[in-house]
């Protein structure tokens, strides 16, 4: 597992690779680059989120993006109106989530994740916590899930809180021919309804009035055209075509290969810290290892369908 705590920084306003030792910059994205061990997570320093940014630093960053999937940025101490900001210089943002409002009538683009306070929760709950500790994608139960997500920290329990990520581009180009070929024109749906059924009362039902939507297996990145899979164990309710149990069996496959700590970026956060990550591309968990409140602002920049080889699923 690639631990970006231990990413190498070095000059201001360059980009670094989130390996140990890893060593990898560049500052223009028309930098040739060097793949090197580790294929997820990059640091960004020299960066302030709280002032616009020009286009070619915006380009930089979107470059890193869609390069190591999971880019971080340390002491961005930003407003919800400067995370707003940042966004929308990616793309149009969508509301805060299909079924729980934003932050204010100001910032309806601004989810918090209050784990104390949280009805979207995924995973368990215990001592009034509300945790995420499921391997996701962001709300791949719409045709268009997000483009990307964009997650600052605002306050940080003492111990533990860690969010990882995995690279569901290497994961496909590290299954062997066979796989992939038979993995190629397979469909999915994907479904709130199991995820979020212990919603009362309004909640429930507009999670009944969500339709489940089909999306590849093997989704075609819409900008770099890589291969990646595209499946997870919070909303992807069976593979099309097959039995129950070959659907079963070939998600589980894919799930722990998915995770493997080869292809996974562990962040340990600190109050300020801003993290964005391409959702075509990646599946994230937030450990579910501390006590206490932890504080989160999420915004999520807008997607398009998903395609896939065959792009007449």
């Amino acid at each position: 597992m690639i631990d970006a705590r231990w990413a190498r920084v070095t000059d201001l306003g360059t980009i670094s690779g989130g390996g140990s030792g890893s060593g990898r910059t560049w500052t223009r994205p028309s930098r040739a680059r060097t793949r090197t061990a580790g294929s997820i997570g990059a640091v960004v320093c020299g960066l302030d989120l709280t002032a616009p940014l020009p286009d070619d630093v915006v380009a930089t960053v979107r470059a890193a993006l869609l390069q190591w999937r999971v880019v971080f940025l340390r002491d961005q101490h930003v407003t919800p109106g400067q995370q707003v900001a940042f966004g929308r210089a990616f793309g149009d943002l969508t509301p805060a989530h299909p079924l729980q409002g934003g932050l204010d009538a100001d910032h309806p683009e601004v989810l918090v994740l209050d784990s104390t306070d949280y009805r979207l929760g995924i995973g368990d709950r215990g001592d009034g916590t509300s945790y995420n500790n499921r391997w996701h994608t962001d709300v791949t139960f719409s045709a268009q899930p997000p483009m990307a997500s964009i997650l600052a920290a605002k306050q940080i329990p003492e111990r533990g809180g860690d969010t990882l990520w995995a690279d569901l581009v290497g994961a496909y180009a590290t299954l062997s021919p066979g796989v992939r070929h038979l993995l190629d024109p397979l469909v999915a749906v994907h479904d709130a309804t199991r995820t979020f059924d212990r919603f009362q009362d309004d909640g429930r039902q507009q999670v009944a009035a969500m339709n489940p939507v089909r999306h590849p297996v093997v989704r075609v990145h819409p900008e770099t055209g890589e291969r990646g899979l595209f499946v997870n164990p919070v909303f992807t309710s069976h593979i099309e075509g097959l039995s129950r149990l070959e659907s079963e069996r070939i998600l589980g496959l894919l799930y722990d290969h998915i995770t493997a700590p080869e292809r996974v970026v562990r962040w340990r956060w600190r109050p300020g810290d801003v993290a964005m990550w391409d959702n075509r591309a990646t599946s994230h968990y937030a450990a579910a290892d501390y006590d206490g409140q932890r504080v989160m602002h999420r915004i999520t920049v807008a997607g398009d369908r998903p395609v896939g080889p065959d792009p007449t699923p």
